[in-house]
């Protein structure tokens, strides 16, 4: 916090040069005093410290966030609300949540720490075990996606099973009454739609990309910051709100960039099913994921990879967007499958970019990753 500064006159200047007769001597003193007065209001003035905001007044916490994401956001806040406090960020720069899994050491820091905040949804799959742990040794644990009203997979923008449904329907129509195998058809459809429903009950329904809307994410900070209030004081959460109005502010931004996109130019292609909070925000369409899933573990059959091919190559899609925390292999593949001028883009989707990448915390993260799909989509 600044300090005001004080003009200070000493007291000696006031008497040099001593007045000729007790008029003059008078006058001398009356105009230095205001002078003294006139100076000391303009220093105090210009050197007022402005409200910027909570002020440090916070409790020592600490701090243990799972994804550089999350821990992004967690240090402004305790950075806000007490500079001693200390947020440990368990994943490093460039590695993948769902494939992370903890040391020793870092398990005793989630233990010891005033709060853990991790994201949930089955996104930190090698973290389960140790996140249980933790919570069983006393330690808090929020799990921030179930608290943001998740959507399902698959809910993000317009898919493109979606905008083909009606003339589907009518095709597989026209295939039952040529061949007479409908209701067989069907059955066979249903029980394939029961493994599918199965096998998403498995790995998870909700999607745990919230980071991709910046206005949860925003909700998310003032989550933290009330949480650590309960330690730590109310400054905690006057400095979450804080955070949350300034990732607000940038969120107006990274729409302007995404919406600055045709409307008939936003189709996606992924690496993984990672961007449906981005396309249900920002009005895109899914066309297609390299990984027919919401993890990078799961993997593609050779014939998911030949139905995407067609699918770019029946919507001209021109780039495909992978993930810096994810070898591109299956992208370079699928893109060199299409042909043509297709390109491999890497996103920051699981984690934040190193120094001098432009993605060094949460917002410049998504304001680079805004530039980049609109450039991808519009050269």
């Amino acid at each position: 916090m600044r300090m005001s500064r004080l003009a200070l006159i000493p007291a000696a200047a006031l008497a040099f040069a001593a007045p000729l007769n007790a008029c003059s001597s008078e006058e001398a003193t009356t105009e230095s005093a205001e002078v003294v007065t006139e100076e000391t209001a303009t220093e105090t003035t210009e050197e007022a410290p402005e409200n910027t905001g909570a002020e440090a007044t916070g409790e020592t916490v600490n701090v243990v966030a799972t994804t550089t994401m999350l821990g992004s956001v967690a240090e402004q806040i305790v950075a806000c609300a007490n500079t001693g406090s200390t947020v440990t960020t368990l994943m490093p720069i460039g590695a993948d949540p769902h494939d992370f899994s903890p040391s020793s050491a870092q398990v005793a820091e989630m233990v010891q720490a005033n709060i853990v905040i991790a994201n949930g949804l089955e996104l930190e799959a090698g973290l389960d075990d140790a996140l249980e742990n933790a919570a069983s040794d006393g330690a808090t644990v929020i799990e921030i996606a179930a608290m943001l009203d998740p959507i399902p997979f698959g809910a993000g923008g317009h898919s493109h099973d979606d905008e083909h449904s009606d003339d589907d329907h009518a095709h597989d129509e026209a295939k039952e009454d040529d061949h007479g195998h409908g209701d067989e058809d069907h059955a066979h459809d249903e029980v394939k739609e029961d493994e599918r429903a199965d096998e998403d009950h498995d790995h998870g329904s909700e999607d745990p990309h919230f980071w991709f809307d910046m206005n949860r994410m925003a909700t998310a900070a003032q989550i933290i910051g009330d949480e650590l209030a309960t330690t730590g004081g109310q400054a905690y959460a006057d400095c979450g709100l804080q955070v949350a109005d300034e990732i607000r502010a940038a969120e107006a931004e990274v729409r302007a960039v995404l919406e600055s996109v045709p409307a008939d130019q936003r189709i996606l292609v992924t690496d993984h099913d990672a961007l449906g909070y981005l396309a249900d925000v920002y009005g895109y369409e899914v066309a297609g994921t390299v990984i027919p899933a919401g993890t990078t573990l799961a993997e593609p059959s050779s014939a998911d990879l030949a139905e995407l091919v067609k699918v770019m190559q029946d919507e001209g899609v021109r780039a495909i967007f992978a993930n810096t925390a994810d070898p591109t292999a299956l992208s370079d593949a699928v893109a060199a499958e299409v042909g043509g001028d297709v390109r491999v883009v890497n996103l920051y989707v699981g984690s934040l970019g190193g120094p001098g990448s432009g993605a060094e915390d949460y917002v410049s993260m998504m304001r680079t990753n805004a530039d980049l799909i609109a450039g991808a989509l519009t050269s």
